[in-house]
């Protein structure tokens, strides 16, 4: 078993820091204060690096590479910030990797391009008002009538939401109770009859947009069908992979941290001496790192994939869910040990524990990951619903 990156990652990872690092901070407080997305002319570039094609085929503009191969890059974005880091998020572990696997020739070849070219954002359309942990109590509808599928309902908290072009919508596409009546639809931002909400104004999460959707008799080709009735279990397949990018945000964040901070406890004295000479900063400091490199280990172990494969689920779940414990005690970690200045706004750690928190709340909650785990475990599901 081998921990180490071949040359090639250790190239793209060198490529990627460096990009992050000297390109990105300016950009990171910009997107935090005004609390808008990433600008399009930033995702142009984004893409001229390759960095929103890393893991999409090459038939598609993009480089053929593994899953891994795109984390290894969203780490260093976020590091930086999450909202720097989320277009690279979305075009790599995103929706839009279920339009690449299911979607029809014809849907593919337009929109997958696109999004490697930066021109594109697939934003995933799942919880509703009565319907977020247990999803498969949604209620949006869609029928199909001939050469088109039409779409009726609402959606919450869905990230992206009025921003992004494209959306993956799940929807109940039969009477058939549970997931054996959901599927998904692909749903262009400009068609008519759908309408965002105001902007969530949201503890983090800032220059990441959320709104409500709602749909009035949208109609779309029936050849943007994703996902028949029936076909939950492969939806959710497609969704390990964003769970990965999930806890690779969450790693990001808790990297940066531990960077951060280790600067700080060395440059920072008191009592006449650099406050990384006092054991319990050095004992704080140990298990901050201790636990990031876990997570990256667990991250990484359930990535390596063939490319064109899914993350197999229980290690998917493992590691998001303990990403998403990990970066919130390391963000806090940060937080303390550098005091006012961690708390203050004009340093950003305080900004790493309010975006650190969001990680184990999208996505699939901290608990239904380890409610999830459990059924693994024992090899069978447990009906919430009894």
């Amino acid at each position: 078993m081998d921990f180490t990156l071949n040359d090639t990652q250790l190239m793209l990872q060198d490529t990627a820091r460096r990009f992050a690092r000297e390109e990105l901070p300016t950009l990171a407080r910009q997107v935090e204060d005004a609390a808008e997305p990433v600008p399009a002319e930033w995702l142009k570039r984004y893409a001229e690096l390759g960095f929103l094609g890393l893991n999409t085929g090459e038939a598609f503009g993009g480089a053929g590479a593994g899953h891994l191969d795109a984390l290894i890059v969203l780490e260093e974005f976020a590091k930086v910030s999450a909202a720097v880091a989320f277009p690279v998020f979305e075009a790599c572990t995103g929706p839009v990797r279920i339009v690449e696997r299911f979607g029809s020739p014809e849907l593919r070849e337009r929109v997958v391009p696109q999004v490697v070219a930066g021109e594109m954002i697939v934003a995933i359309s799942m919880s509703e008002p009565d319907a977020g942990t247990a999803l498969t109590d949604l209620r949006t509808r869609a029928r199909i009538e001939g050469d088109e599928i039409v779409i009726n309902g609402s959606k919450r908290w869905c990230s992206g939401a009025g921003h992004s072009q494209g959306y993956v919508v799940f929807c109940r596409l039969s009477d058939a109770p549970g997931a054996k009546g959901v599927g998904a639809v692909f749903v262009d931002r400009e068609t008519p009859g759908l309408s965002f909400g105001p902007q969530e104004r949201l503890m983090g999460f800032r220059g990441i947009p959320s709104a409500d959707m709602t749909f009035e008799e949208v109609r779309v080709p029936r050849s943007h069908l994703l996902a028949d009735a029936g076909e939950f279990g492969k939806l959710m397949q497609a969704f390990n992979l964003e769970r990965c990018g999930n806890a690779t945000m969450s790693l990001g964040l808790a990297a940066g941290a531990l960077e951060q901070v280790l600067d700080y406890v060395q440059d920072r004295a008191q009592f006449g001496k650099p406050i990384v000479d006092f054991q319990a900063v050095q004992l704080r400091l140990a298990e901050m790192a201790t636990r990031v490199e876990a997570s990256r280990l667990l991250i990484h172990r359930a990535a390596a994939v063939p490319p064109g494969s899914f993350p197999e689920a229980q290690q998917a779940a493992i590691a998001k869910c303990f990403a998403n414990e990990m970066v919130r005690d390391v963000a806090g970690a940060g937080v303390q040990l550098m005091g006012g200045y961690g708390y203050a706004k004009e340093y950003g750690m305080e900004q790493r524990l309010r975006d650190a928190w969001g990680w184990g709340i999208a996505g699939g909650t901290v608990d239904i990951q380890k409610i999830n785990i459990a059924a693994g475990l024992v090899g069978r599901r447990f009906d919430q619903r009894r």
